[in-house]
Protein backbone atom coordinates (compact mmCIF):
# COMPACT_ATOMS: atom_id res chain seq x y z
CA UNK A 1 0.00 0.00 0.00
CA UNK A 2 2.70 2.15 1.09
CA UNK A 3 4.95 1.60 -2.48
CA UNK A 4 1.63 2.45 -4.45
CA UNK A 5 0.81 5.82 -2.77
CA UNK A 6 4.50 6.32 -3.02
CA UNK A 7 4.63 5.94 -6.45
CA UNK A 8 1.42 7.37 -7.67
CA UNK A 9 2.19 10.60 -5.70
CA UNK A 10 4.89 10.84 -7.20
CA UNK A 11 3.82 10.45 -10.92
CA UNK A 12 1.32 13.62 -9.50
CA UNK A 13 4.33 15.96 -9.09
CA UNK A 14 5.51 14.86 -12.01
CA UNK A 15 2.41 16.00 -13.57
CA UNK A 16 2.54 19.07 -11.86
CA UNK A 17 5.48 20.43 -14.09
CA UNK A 18 3.47 20.09 -17.09
CA UNK A 19 0.58 21.74 -15.45
CA UNK A 20 1.64 24.94 -14.73
CA UNK A 21 2.16 26.01 -18.61
CA UNK A 22 -0.92 24.21 -19.32
CA UNK A 23 -2.99 26.20 -16.85
CA UNK A 24 -1.13 29.62 -17.90
CA UNK A 25 -3.05 29.10 -21.93
CA UNK A 26 -6.10 28.44 -20.35
CA UNK A 27 -6.51 31.63 -19.58
CA UNK A 28 -6.31 32.38 -23.95
CA UNK A 29 -9.82 30.83 -23.64
CA UNK A 30 -11.17 33.92 -22.19
CA UNK A 31 -9.97 35.84 -25.84
CA UNK A 32 -13.77 35.34 -26.78
CA UNK A 33 -15.08 36.73 -23.67
CA UNK A 34 -16.20 35.35 -20.50
CA UNK A 35 -18.23 32.11 -20.78
CA UNK A 36 -19.24 29.74 -18.15
CA UNK A 37 -17.63 27.19 -20.21
CA UNK A 38 -14.62 29.24 -20.17
CA UNK A 39 -14.92 30.06 -16.41
CA UNK A 40 -15.42 26.52 -15.66
CA UNK A 41 -12.60 24.96 -18.21
CA UNK A 42 -9.75 27.13 -16.43
CA UNK A 43 -11.28 25.96 -12.86
CA UNK A 44 -11.36 22.63 -13.13
CA UNK A 45 -7.56 23.54 -14.82
CA UNK A 46 -6.88 25.07 -11.69
CA UNK A 47 -7.96 22.42 -9.28
CA UNK A 48 -5.33 19.87 -10.28
CA UNK A 49 -2.83 20.84 -7.31
CA UNK A 50 -5.28 21.16 -4.58
CA UNK A 51 -7.25 17.87 -5.55
CA UNK A 52 -3.42 16.12 -5.60
CA UNK A 53 -2.78 17.50 -1.83
CA UNK A 54 -6.24 17.11 -0.17
CA UNK A 55 -6.71 13.77 -2.06
CA UNK A 56 -3.18 12.47 -1.21
CA UNK A 57 -3.12 13.42 2.88
CA UNK A 58 -6.78 11.90 3.03
CA UNK A 59 -5.20 8.59 1.25
CA UNK A 60 -2.11 8.62 3.92
CA UNK A 61 -4.66 8.54 6.72
CA UNK A 62 -7.22 6.48 5.65
CA UNK A 63 -4.34 3.84 4.43
CA UNK A 64 -4.73 1.33 7.37
CA UNK A 65 -7.96 1.39 8.39
CA UNK A 66 -9.67 1.65 5.31
CA UNK A 67 -7.48 0.64 2.32
CA UNK A 68 -10.23 0.47 -0.45
CA UNK A 69 -11.22 4.17 0.40
CA UNK A 70 -7.55 5.41 -0.05
CA UNK A 71 -6.85 3.86 -3.19
CA UNK A 72 -9.95 5.39 -4.53
CA UNK A 73 -9.13 8.65 -3.07
CA UNK A 74 -5.66 8.44 -4.25
CA UNK A 75 -6.60 7.84 -7.67
CA UNK A 76 -9.12 11.13 -7.98
CA UNK A 77 -6.69 13.16 -9.36
CA UNK A 78 -6.15 10.42 -12.11
CA UNK A 79 -8.79 11.68 -13.37
CA UNK A 80 -7.16 14.82 -14.74
CA UNK A 81 -4.13 13.17 -16.29
CA UNK A 82 -6.49 11.01 -17.93
CA UNK A 83 -8.76 13.69 -19.50
CA UNK A 84 -5.81 15.83 -20.14
CA UNK A 85 -4.07 12.96 -21.49
CA UNK A 86 -6.61 11.78 -24.06
CA UNK A 87 -7.62 15.63 -25.20
CA UNK A 88 -4.17 15.91 -26.36
CA UNK A 89 -4.45 12.43 -28.07
CA UNK A 90 -7.44 13.05 -30.06
CA UNK A 91 -7.33 16.64 -30.94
Amino acid sequence: MKTFLIISQLVYLLCIIPWLPIWGLSFMSFDNGIALGNVTFVSAIGLYPIAVIICSIFAWLLRIRKMGIAIILNLIPMLWIVSIGLLLVFF
